[in-house]
């Protein structure tokens, strides 16, 4: 697959979620306390990722 997204734990002990593509990471979240809230993330992502509108601020 060339897409995914991956939850880890930071050094700080907090959850975070990385979405890569082709082994390059696009974007990271901020750290969550609990895998379940890092879990919770990627679904809204899922959900309101695809129509979610783009702002160009250059």
């Amino acid at each position: 697959m060339a897409h995914k997204f991956e939850i880890y734990k930071d050094k700080a002990g907090e959850f975070r979620v990385r979405f890569k593509y082709n082994s390059e990471v696009i974007f990271a979240t901020e750290g969550y306390a609990s895998k379940a809230s890092a879990q919770n993330a990627i679904e809204s992502i899922k959900k309101n990722g695809p129509e979610a509108p783009t702002e160009d601020n250059s």
